[in-house]
Parts: structure tokens; sequence; C-alpha cells
């Protein structure tokens, strides 16, 4: 029968069904074949919809949306220009940083490569920088800040690992900054050899960009500050940013007009809907696989086939990768986070740690080949060969990796500020 399930399964996939449908038919079917009331998934969902903290991320999303659809982009890529361009390979380090930034606002992936690639790719062509390397550095830097709080995978991933939403957020920095510091100094280094000019500093257009981008530049204060003050919960911060970039879009830059708010609403809440289905189909599935003991049967596998606690981390990082690359973000988090947790915990993994190696996987396997989606929305993007994008990406990936293995073996990335 199980063969039988998974072979439905698989079909629905090659069929080109959408993720939450694969995830809830298997669900179902499972559940059918166990004799179990199907109510149990709607009861499932219900639980799901009712944890508080969910309420933040469709707040955080319409606030990453509104930065999209105003001048905000263009805002950061000229301070960061203005404050950073005089450095060796300092348009690519802009590039790197605007990402990461965006990405954490925004929790999307690919609308970081929408909205940022087309103004990054050309003025880094027109600053001399090769192609190859343009390309595979604004593919991988979409999910570069996935690690930064407030970004979207971190809140979920909290919510399906039951840690603390704020000893997760201030865990992500170190690990993030490893990994952009790590990405600049490749670039550094490439801009260097390829003689890439220099933008020399002036004070007149870096006080000029500063006072444009003026009224974003408290965000990244507002919700880490108000959180870790204890003035605000974290849903709290983000309907207070939601908010407060919505006033600053509409009636202090003047960026979007009031009449496109409400596109903009139903944009950000397709992403949210599709996230919430995933949500709900994935924590039924889980919730079954949880029930039949799936999880203490893989734990006894490896507890019998792997002894050594840094195999087990080896192991854990190459099925994530392939997770990532094949399932996406929000699905590989839902599905994956429950079934992996108690085995990581039986290796003495601390929780928080866990969480981190996991969305560092997931950010890297989005822009791994054959299947990382980022891989694909950037040949549409750019409208090139996705075979060249494998290839342009490959330093790239490899930096990540390294950065990976720091990560996974040097707890003290992960845990230097968690109590």
């Amino acid at each position: 029968m199980s063969l039988v399930l998974i072979g439905l399964t698989l079909l629905l996939m090659l069929l080109g069904a959408p993720i939450f449908v694969v995830i809830a038919s298997l669900a179902v079917l499972l559940y059918t074949a166990s004799g179990i009331d199907l109510s149990a998934i709607i009861i499932e969902m219900h639980r799901m919809a009712t944890t508080p903290i969910l309420v933040a991320i469709p707040l955080f999303t319409f606030a990453g949306y509104c930065l999209s659809e105003s001048g905000a982009p263009r805002r950061l890529i000229r301070l960061s220009n203005a404050l950073l361009g005089w450095l060796p390979g300092g348009l690519a380090i802009i590039a790197l940083l605007t990402c990461a930034v965006f990405t954490a606002l925004t929790g999307a992936t690919g609308l970081t490569i929408i909205a940022l690639g087309g103004l990054l790719l050309p003025a880094m062509l027109k600053g001399n920088y090769p192609q190859p390397f343009s390309l595979g550095l604004l593919t991988t830097s979409g999910t570069l800040g996935l690690l930064f709080p407030p970004s979207l995978p971190l809140i979920i991933y909290a919510i399906v690992g039951g840690v603390r939403i704020d000893q997760l957020f201030i865990a992500g920095i170190v690990p993030g900054m490893l990994l952009v510091v790590m990405l600049s100094v490749y670039c550094v280094c490439r801009a260097i050899g390829a003689d890439v000019p220099r933008q020399p500093f002036q004070v007149k257009e870096a006080l000029k960009a500063v006072r444009e981008g003026l009224w974003e530049l408290p965000l990244p204060f507002i919700v880490l500050g108000g959180i870790y003050s204890g003035y605000f919960a974290v849903s709290e911060a983000a309907a207070i940013t939601a908010v407060y970039v919505l006033m600053v879009e509409t009636l202090i830059n003047g960026d979007i007009p009031w009449r496109d708010v409400p596109e903009i609403m139903k944009k950000s809440m397709v992403l949210v809907g599709t996230i919430f289905i995933i949500f709900g189909a994935a924590m039924s599935l889980t919730n079954y696989l949880i029930d039949e003991m799936i999880p203490m049967r893989l734990l006894d596998f490896f507890r019998e086939h792997i002894e050594n606690r840094y195999l087990f981390l080896l192991v854990l990082n190459l099925f994530l990768l392939a997770a990532g690359c094949t399932m996406g973000i929000f699905s590989a988090l839902v599905v994956v986070v429950p079934l992996l947790t108690p085995m990581a915990e039986a290796f003495g993994i601390h929780p928080i740690h866990l969480g981190i190696i996991f969305l560092t996987n997931l950010e890297i396997g989005a822009s791994l080949p054959p299947l990382g989606i980022n891989l694909f929305i950037a040949s549409i993007r750019f409208s090139r060969p996705v075979l060249q994008l494998y290839a342009a990406s490959i330093p790239y990936l490899l930096i990540l990796l390294l950065a990976l293995g720091l990560i996974t073996y040097f707890p003290w990335f992960s845990l230097l500020w968690v109590q």
C-alpha cells in the first residue's frame, strides 16, 4: 500500500500539480488507508490557523510588498552605492547587501530577483563586471537574507519547531553576516582581478542618499529594537511595521497611490494564502507521520547506522540540500522539521542551532542545480538559458557550502547571542 501511495504522489508531481495538492492528497490517502476520520485533517488545519504568532506572516509580507512596489529598492541601491562604491567590488557588495535586506523584509526569494535584478544587472554590466560573475551573484543572492529577521522562514521554523522566535531571530544574525562577508571577500578578489573601476566617495552624494532613504533606514531598528527591548511582541512588531511602511510609502514618499494599495494587498495575500495552504496540508501529513511513530523509526535507523554526531550532521546537510532544491523552502520547513527534530535532539544538537542549519541549507538549496527555484526565476528575469545560470552560480554555491560547513560544525556562530 505504501508503494502505491508513493507512486500516486510521484505521478501528481510529474503531472505538475501544486505542492500543496500533492501533500494534501498524500495526507488524505494515508488517513483513509489507516481508517482515520478525515475530520482530523480539518482539526489540524484549525489548530494551525489559531496559532497567535501566525498573524505576523501576512503583516510582514504586506510590508515587504509595499516596499517592493515603491522606490525603496532604488533608494537602497543608491544609498549603498554612495557609501560603498569606493571599495574594490563595491557594486557587487552593494548587490549582496541590498538583496539580503530586501529578502529579509519580504521573505520571498523570487521577489528579490524580480524586483532588484532589473536594476542591478544592467548597473553591474555597465560597471564592467563580467556577465557570468554578475548573473551568478544575483541568482544566488536571492535567498541571502533568509537568516536575517524578520524573514518568513524564520517565523515558520519557530512555529513548526517549537522554539522561541526572538532567540531564532538573534541567532540568525551572525551566520547571515558570515555568508555575506565570505561572498563579499570573493567579490573583492574578482573585482581586483578584473580591474573593475571604482567610484570615488562623495560626501554630497552620500548625504543626499541618506536623506532620500531616511524613512526606510529605521525599519530594522523598529523591528529588532522593539522585540528585544520588550516593548512589543513579534506579532505587534509586524503590525507596527506594516502601518509604518504603508504611511511612509503613501503619505511621506508618495511612491504608492492609495488606489494601488488594494492591488498590493491582493498580491501579498496570494503569497500568504499559498504559504497557509501548504502549511495546513503539511501539518496534517506530519501529524499522521508522528502518530505512526515515523520519526522514532527514523531515529532508530540512524542510531543503528550512524553513531558519530558529525557524520549525522553531514547526512542531515545532504538531505536538507536535496529538500531545499526539490520541495521549496516553505514546504520543506513544514514537512521535514517535525521528522528530523527528534533525531537532532538525540544527537545533542541545540534546537536553535538546528534551526539555523535548516534555514542555511534551504537557502542554498533554492539556488542549487538542477531544480533550485531561483535558477528558473533568474532565467526568466534575465532572459538567459538556465544552463548558463548553472555554470555562473557554481563559485557562489561553493562559498556558501563552505560557510554551511562552518555554521554546522561550529555552533558558536548560531548560539553566540542566545541565552
